[in-house]
């Protein structure tokens, strides 16, 4: 990876934290040995614990979000800090530093914007048996809606380019970020990657922040508003099939009666099956309306994408400096999915 110190990627690892005091330091340190040239920002959303002061003793950069909530941290970094790559990981430890330089590589050798370190074994033992079901149902319901462009929509730890970050809009405010994060390069078609990753546990001391409930409910709405946002013929397409079969669920005994006896005798039901025809009618125009805003709003995002500068790629004369980490790197194959969102 290695070439003349200009020709070398600008890099930054973001790391966003909330009470990690307990392993801040360890990442730190870490990324700095994995990528030496890279700048490390730790982002405290409103650590009681001494996140802070630990990560800037550690050698980070630390800014604070007062805004609490991981999606209000990423789009907090993503517009503060410039860079040609940047590498995404949680400050909890259970992503490794050293597969950093395997991620940023990727990135660059596959021409590709995105790449997510998916979790080996996260279904196995995520923790509670809550979050392994919540990451089968999230995973199987992104495939069903959005594509088969990612197996693990829920990785923190990711790797991006310049034109992806500066075109990305977030507007979660939670963990639901990385769901935000999948749809916006399915959407727009962007070439990601897959890298196949271990996935550590927490040490001791180290309480995850995820709530299983109430951060299961945010995902879920935020499935159905980007659905809404980015596939609104499909999305107001049921609505309006629903209402449709309940109109026609009230009409079929009163135009049975009406056939058979030349009576309606329940002209409320048959008032209430017309209002929703109606509003079915009313929804499938809406469906067809908003699927045309939808399309000139991804042409676009995707203009405004193609008008940020590539990552141009090391000369093909410039040789990689083979470092201890690179050979350990290359001795051990990893399993890697290109694929273009």
């Amino acid at each position: 990876m290695s070439g003349s110190a200009s020709a070398y990627p600008d890099i930054a690892v973001l790391l966003p934290c909330y009470n990690e005091a307990a392993t801040i330091g360890d990442v730190v340190r870490d990324f700095r040995t994995a990528l030496p040239q890279a700048r490390i920002f730790v982002y405290d959303n409103n650590s009681t614990d001494g996140t802070a002061l630990t990560a800037m003793l550690a050698g980070a950069t630390v800014v604070r979000e007062r805004r609490q909530g991981k999606g209000h941290v990423v789009r907090r970094m993503f517009c503060d800090i410039d860079a040609d790559i940047y590498v995404m990981a949680d400050g909890d430890g259970t992503y490794a530093p050293q597969d950093a330089e395997e991620l940023v590589r990727t990135l660059i050798t596959e021409r590709a914007d995105m790449v997510v370190g998916t979790r080996r074994g996260v279904h196995d033992d995520a923790g509670r048996q809550g979050h392994a079901f919540g990451n089968r149902l999230f995973n199987t319901l992104y495939r069903l809606l959005f594509g088969n462009d990612f197996t693990d929509i829920l990785s923190g730890y990711r790797a991006f380019s310049r034109r992806y970050v500066k075109s990305f809009p977030a507007v979660s405010g939670g963990f639901e970020i990385e769901t935000e994060m999948s749809v916006h390069a399915s959407r727009l078609k962007l070439p990601v990657c897959e890298l196949e990753l271990d996935y550590g546990r927490r040490p001791e001391g180290s309480h995850s922040k995820l709530s299983t409930f109430e951060d299961g409910a945010r995902i879920l709405w935020m499935f159905a508003m980007l659905m809404k946002e980015t596939r609104p013929f499909a999305f107001f397409g049921l609505i309006s099939a629903g209402l449709m079969g309940m109109s026609l669920g009230f009409m079929a005994p009163v135009l049975y009666e009406f056939f058979t006896t030349g009576l309606v005798s329940r002209m409320p039901t048959w008032i209430a099956a017309m209002a929703l025809m109606m509003m079915s009618f009313l929804s499938f125009t809406a469906a067809l309306i908003l699927d045309s805003v939808a399309r000139s709003r991804a042409e676009q995002l995707r203009i405004h994408y193609m008008n940020l500068p590539a990552l141009k790629r090391p000369d093909s004369e410039q040789k990689p400096v083979n470092t201890p980490a690179a050979a350990a790197k290359s001795a051990t194959p990893s399993k890697r999915t290109s694929k273009a969102a």
